[in-house]
């Protein structure tokens, strides 16, 4: 379809109402035709026709794929230290500019320095998989298979800190890779709970 150019256009075209009162329709008759599905399904009829595309999150979840960039997370080493060794790169590929890292010095060692301060600002994050591919030592991923963090009440509830990115790490060490989306939506539960209570 090429565009024509508004000269073109007849009247029906120019008055925009035809075509809003289309989509109006379209998206109308695909919302209830999915309610009544999904209502159908709930009492056990219909089983003949397929389900409606809408996925009840957080009782059944998509599946992500290995490819799917999830929340960060800073990998440990064999000594139980993180493997970062605060070279910046991380920080200087980011098109987001969200990644802060304060560095030190450490006195004898594997390496010259590590990463006393390592923050991740979610809120201005893109979620691009630069860092991970400009990191040298792999010691930052995002293989967690969870979403990035969607509630909170203050600014500061989306710093992800060394603590945090270390801990996913932790996590999926100890109870595996399932435990992280757990663990998110009790998170999740809990903070609606607390902010009910108010």
């Amino acid at each position: 379809m090429t565009m024509r150019r508004p000269e073109e256009l007849g009247l029906r075209e120019r008055i925009y109402l035809p075509g809003i009162i289309s989509g109006l329709l379209v998206t109308g008759g695909r919302f209830w035709r999915n309610l009544f599905l999904h209502a159908a399904h709930q009492f056990g009829f219909a089983a003949s026709r397929p389900a409606a595309v809408t996925t009840q999150y957080p009782d059944a979840r998509l599946d992500y794929g290995r490819e799917y960039r999830g929340s960060h997370r800073l990998t440990i080493g064999e000594d139980g230290a993180m493997k970062c060794t605060a070279c910046f790169l991380c920080a200087t590929a980011c098109p987001a500019r969200c990644i802060n890292i304060e560095a030190a010095e450490l006195g004898g060692g594997r390496v010259e320095k590590y990463a006393v301060r390592y923050e991740i600002d979610t809120l201005r994050c893109v979620y691009c998989g630069l860092c991970v591919e400009a990191c040298p030592c792999d010691a930052i991923r995002m293989d967690t298979a969870v979403h990035p963090r969607i509630a909170g009440f203050r600014r500061g509830d989306f710093i992800e800190d060394k603590d945090i990115l270390m801990g996913r790490s932790r996590t999926m060490a100890e109870r595996g890779e399932q435990s992280m989306m757990d663990d998110l939506l009790q998170g999740y539960r809990r903070a609606a709970g607390a902010n009910s209570a108010l």
